[in-house]
C-alpha cells in the first residue's frame, strides 16, 4: 500500500489527541453530561446482570445530590472518591489533574521522591544504580540487591502513595470539559483490600490519562537474553473487581514518549507499564470508543500463568476503540474470554519498527476476534497480529486489512499457522451474545476515527 492512507491516519489521530489535550484557560466546552448514564443492555461483559448487579454496571448514577462532586486538583479528587466509602458518587472531573502534586498543589519531580536505604541510609542515585549494577560488574545472573535497589524500592514506594488513586464502588468519573483527564496519575479500582472479587460497579468516562511514569524503574539481568528495565503503575488497573465500564477515553504518552527515554545497559529505560490492566479474578469488564496510543504494553488480562483463581473469570469485551502504535498487548489474554470486535488497529512507520503484536493468545484463553481492521505499513503481514503464549485456540473472523472491500479480508490464523509451523485451533469454545451489533468491518475505520475518545 501507499503511504497515503496512514497519512491521512496521522493526520486523523492528531486532531483525536490534540481533543485530549488540556483545555486553553476558560474553555468549559466539553461533551455532554453524562455523568449518571449507565453501561446499556447488552454492551458487553460489564452489562451481564448478576445477583450482586441485577441491572449490570451503574456506577454512580443513584448519586443524590450531596454524592455529587466537581473537581480540578488531585486533592480534591482523593477526598471525593473518599474510600472505602461505598456510598454511590458521581466525580466530575473539570481539568487536566496532574497527580505529581503535593498537599499543597505544588509540582513535584522525581528528585522529591528519592529515598534512602533504611538499613544504611544510602539515598537512591541514577548514577550510582547503574554503576552498582552494571552487568559488566554485577553479573546477568542475578537480580539486583544491597543499598540502592533498597533505596529504589523505597523510593518507588514514596511515588505510589502519591499517585496511586483508589476508586470505591459505585462510582461514576467523569470529564466534563474539554481536556479534563489525569496526568501521571494510577487509577487503582479495586473494591477491597482482600483478595477475593467482588462488585466495584465503576464508570470511567470523557477523561484523557497521560504521562503514567515510573520515576524508579528497576533493571532485571534475567528477564530475557539481554535483561530489561520495569516499570510499575497503569493508567487503570483493574484487580479483584467485577462490573467496570471504560468509555470514550483517550491513552497516551506525551512528555514521557519511549522515543524520549534513553538506553542503559543496551535496553530501552521503560518507564512505563500499562494503560488498562484487567488482573486478580477481575470480571465482567467492557472497554469500549477509546483511544490507546503511542505506547508499548497495552492491555494485560491475567498477570500468571499459575493465578488458577482467574479459571472462569476475566470476561472482558472491547469494541470500537481506536489502537495507534501500540507495540503489543492489545489484548494479552490468560484465562479469559474476550469478545474483540469493531477495533481500529493501526502502526505508523515508526510504530512499525516498534511493533511486537496485538493479540498475545495465553494459557487457557478463548480470544473471539471479530471484524476489526488493521492499517499498517508494508512488512507488518497478518501473521504478526498473533503471538501464542501457551494458549491453543483462537476465534478471528472478518479481518481487513489496508481495505475498503472483501478482497482485503485476511485468515489470521491460517497466516499464523503457516508463518510459525504451528496448529493453533479455532474453537475456542464459546460464542459471545452480549453486543448490540457487529458492525461490517468496512464501516470500522470510518467510525472508529469519528467516534472514539472524549467529547464524543
Amino acid at each position: 500500500m501507499n503511504a497515503r492512507p496512514l497519512s491521512c491516519l496521522a493526520s486523523a489521530l492528531a486532531l483525536l489527541l490534540a481533543a485530549s489535550l488540556p483545555a486553553a484557560a476558560g474553555d468549559l466546552h466539553g461533551p455532554p453530561d453524562v455523568s449518571r448514564e449507565i453501561l446499556g443492555p447488552n454492551d458487553g461483559w460489564a452489562a451481564l446482570a448478576t445477583a450482586q448487579m441485577p441491572h449490570g454496571t451503574t456506577g454512580g448514577a443513584s448519586a443524590d445530590a450531596a454524592h455529587v462532586f466537581t473537581v480540578t486538583t488531585r486533592n480534591e479528587l482523593v477526598a471525593a472518591l473518599g474510600h472505602p466509602d461505598a456510598t454511590p458518587k458521581i466525580v466530575r472531573i473539570a481539568a487536566m489533574i496532574d497527580a505529581n502534586v503535593d498537599d499543597a498543589n505544588a509540582p513535584l519531580d522525581c528528585a522529591d521522591y528519592a529515598r534512602a536505604d533504611p538499613e544504611t541510609g544510602e539515598t537512591y542515585s541514577l548514577a550510582q544504580y547503574l554503576a552498582d549494577y552494571d552487568p559488566a560488574t554485577w553479573g546477568r545472573d542475578e537480580e539486583p540487591s544491597g543499598p540502592q535497589e533498597r533505596a529504589r524500592d523505597a523510593s518507588a514506594d514514596a511515588q505510589a502513595a502519591r499517585i496511586r488513586i483508589r476508586v470505591p464502588p459505585n462510582t461514576t468519573l467523569v470529564g466534563v470539559t474539554r481536556g479534563a483527564g489525569l496526568r501521571g496519575a494510577w487509577l487503582d479500582i479495586r473494591p477491597g483490600s482482600g483478595s477475593s472479587n467482588a462488585p466495584a460497579n465503576v464508570i470511567v468516562r470523557n477523561l484523557s490519562f497521560v504521562d503514567t511514569f515510573d520515576c524508579f524503574p528497576a533493571w532485571d539481568p534475567t528477564d530475557g537474553e539481554a535483561g530489561n528495565w520495569n516499570s510499575l503503575y497503569d493508567a487503570i488497573s483493574i484487580r479483584n473487581a467485577t462490573h467496570v465500564w471504560i468509555d470514550h477515553n483517550a491513552f497516551f504518552d506525551d512528555a514521557t514518549a519511549d522515543e524520549g527515554q534513553p538506553s542503559y545497559f543496551g535496553r530501552l529505560y521503560q518507564v512505563h507499564d500499562g494503560l488498562i490492566d484487567i488482573t486478580n479474578a477481575s470480571d465482567l469488564v467492557t472497554v469500549s470508543w477509546n483511544i490507546l496510543a503511542n505506547h508499548d504494553k497495552a492491555m494485560l488480562v491475567g498477570s500468571s500463568d499459575s493465578a488458577s483463581a482467574d479459571r472462569n473469570r476475566l470476561r472482558i469485551t472491547l469494541h470500537h476503540n481506536l489502537f495507534h502504535d501500540l507495540g503489543q498487548r492489545v489484548p494479552r489474554l490468560r484465562f479469559g474470554q474476550a469478545h474483540v470486535y469493531n477495533n481500529q488497529y493501526s502502526l505508523s512507520l515508526a510504530g512499525a519498527a516498534r511493533y511486537g503484536y496485538s493479540w498475545g493468545i495465553g494459557i487457557e484463553s478463548a480470544l473471539f476476534a471479530q471484524n476489526n481492521h488493521f492499517l499498517v505499513p508494508p512488512g507488518v503481514t497478518p501473521d504478526l497480529f498473533l503471538e501464542t503464549y501457551k494458549g491453543t485456540a483462537a476465534y478471528v473472523e472478518g479481518t481487513w486489512v489496508n481495505g475498503f472491500s472483501r478482497r482485503h479480508e485476511v485468515d489470521v490464523v491460517d497466516a499464523f499457522n503457516a508463518a510459525n509451523g504451528t496448529s493453533l485451533g479455532d474453537d475456542v469454545g464459546w460464542t459471545p451474545t452480549l453486543y448490540p451489533r457487529i458492525d461490517p468491518t468496512v464501516s470500522v475505520p470510518v467510525r472508529v476515527l469519528l467516534g472514539a475518545g472524549p467529547m464524543k
